[in-house]
């Protein structure tokens, strides 16, 4: 064969493996924000992100500790995250015009929480709570809704509480309790336990014994990133329940992350992790008997005068087998 039938042919075999490539779609890359890094209901975007299963549905996420959900939803406005992880109270930012839509829903009881007090504090149950000073994250809060269902069941004005906020860290919480600036606050049920190991806080009650079922948390996309990139968002979201589903067969490694996030000591993140690992929500979906309260929350924490109508602002049809 000659030299010219042989780069004849040798270009012929490149186009036909030209032909034959499958081409290579990057990842589409996102950034989502995390209201509380070390909330154990928020791990699964860290586990995710670790165990690839984002990378996996087509995603390159970049997570962004953001402190609360004013921060959370600010930085959504400005165009600086995709997604964000909040409560389910801060839908109420949604009706005030922030340009997101709820698309998924992260935990369905509000497992996470309780109230602490400090470990020599007279307050033995809720019904000593009366007129105390409590701590809460924000004004308008998930923690100051709360509070007012602990006053509600108790039958006094939710107001009789003095609030002061003091942010969504545990350090600064730990330090309003240790100087007697608040009498109790509402937190993770994990920080009074493992604040009574250290004998300096202790746990008085967990949410779960005032307060039934509740959209705690809640995975939010922007609207921008819905219409530009819809996939993106099915991805993540796929991802993110898969992460779910890794915790909930992996606890070892589940509890050694959550260490690695909040440094509580192992007996406690062993009680966390049973507590609060029924409250996910396996596929994503809002139960209305979970979506109810936060409705009506709205109008208790005095943000909207009417109860909205969630449907505008809440989809699930970015969730897998979903169109």
């Amino acid at each position: 064969m000659s030299f010219a039938h042989r780069l004849i042919l040798f270009a012929g075999l490149l186009g036909i493996a030209a032909f034959n490539t499958v081409p290579v779609h990057a990842n589409s890359a996102i950034k989502v924000g995390n209201s509380s890094a070390q909330a154990f209901n928020f791990l699964p975007l860290g586990i995710g992100i670790e165990q690839k299963v984002y990378e996996k549905n087509g995603v390159d996420v970049t997570e962004i500790d953001l402190g609360g959900s004013a921060k959370l939803h600010q930085a959504m406005t400005a165009g600086a995250i995709d997604l964000g992880l909040g409560a389910g109270t801060d839908i109420a930012f949604l009706v005030k015009g922030a340009p997101e839509t709820a698309v998924g829903a992260i935990a369905i009881t509000p497992a996470l929480f309780g109230v602490i007090v400090q470990y020599d504090s007279p307050i033995k149950k809720l019904s000593d709570l009366k007129e105390k000073r409590i701590g809460i994250s924000t004004v308008g809060s998930l923690t100051q809704w709360l509070a007012f269902q602990i006053a509600k069941k108790e039958g006094w004005d939710p107001h009789s509480f003095n609030f002061v906020t003091d942010g969504s860290e545990y350090t600064p919480q730990l330090a309003a309790l240790e100087t007697h600036a608040i009498d109790a606050q509402i937190s993770g049920a994990a920080l009074g336990w493992n604040l009574e190991l250290q004998k300096k806080g202790r746990l008085l009650a967990p949410a779960s014994e005032w307060v039934g079922a509740f959209l705690q948390n809640v995975v939010f996309a922007s609207n921008d990133i819905l219409k530009k990139d819809p996939d993106a968002v099915r991805g993540f979201l796929k991802g993110w329940l898969e992460g779910v589903a890794y915790m909930g067969s992996h606890k070892d490694e589940t509890i050694a992350y959550a260490r690695s996030k909040d440094h509580f000591a192992e007996e406690v993140e062993q009680k966390q992790y049973t507590n609060v690992m029924p409250s996910f929500s396996k596929d994503g979906t809002f139960p209305p008997d979970a979506v109810a309260p936060v409705k009506a929350s709205f109008v208790d924490l005095g943000i909207l005068a009417t109860e909205p109508d969630m449907s505008q602002y809440m989809t699930e049809r970015f969730l897998p087998g979903r169109k």
